[in-house]
C-alpha cells in the first residue's frame, strides 16, 4: 500500500490509514488489492473531477478500479482539507471524517456504490460497520 500526502499536515499516522483501508477491503472481500492513497487539497481534487469525471464541482474521494484479469489495483484520491473544512462546520473530529472518507473510497473498490437510494443505504450500513469495529464513534449529524 503507497500513500502519499500532497497536503500540511498529517490528520492522521501512516499506520491508522492502513489499518482503516485493510479493514474496509476486509469487510469488501478485497484484501489483496495493491493500493495507493493520495491525500490531496480541495482545489486539487476538484480540477481532477472535472478532468476525469466531467464533473467540476468539489468532492471528497475518487476512486479509480485499476484491475484487469491478471492483477487487483486500485488509486484512491482524497481532499484532506475537505475533511478538514466539513469536520469544523459540522462540530466533528476531522479524523474521523478523514477514516470516513477512507472507508467510502475502498468500498467503492469493493463494489458498493452510492448512486441509487438502496446501494446508497447498502454502503451507508458498510461504513459505520467499518469505522464501528475500528472504534470511530458513529456521527449522528446528517452529512452534507
Amino acid at each position: 500500500m503507497q500513500i502519499d500526502w500532497r497536503v500540511r499536515g498529517r490528520l492522521l499516522p501512516q499506520a491508522e490509514v492502513r489499518r482503516i483501508l485493510r479493514a474496509a477491503l476486509n469487510h469488501g472481500r478485497r484484501e489483496g488489492i495493491a493500493l495507493t492513497v493520495v491525500f490531496l487539497t480541495d482545489a486539487a481534487l476538484a480540477r481532477m473531477h472535472e478532468r476525469w469525471l466531467a464533473d467540476p464541482s468539489p468532492t471528497d474521494v475518487i476512486t479509480f478500479d485499476l484491475s484487469d484479469e491478471h492483477s487487483q489495483a486500485g488509486e484512491l484520491y482524497i481532499s484532506a482539507t475537505r475533511a478538514r473544512r466539513v469536520a469544523a462546520e459540522r462540530g466533528v473530529d476531522a479524523r474521523r471524517e478523514l477514516a470516513l472518507y477512507l472507508v467510502h473510497g475502498a468500498l467503492h473498490l469493493c463494489g458498493h456504490d452510492d448512486h441509487q437510494v438502496r446501494a446508497r443505504a447498502r454502503m451507508r450500513v458498510a461504513e459505520r460497520t467499518v469505522l464501528r469495529a475500528l472504534g470511530y464513534p458513529d456521527d449522528t449529524l446528517p452529512h452534507p
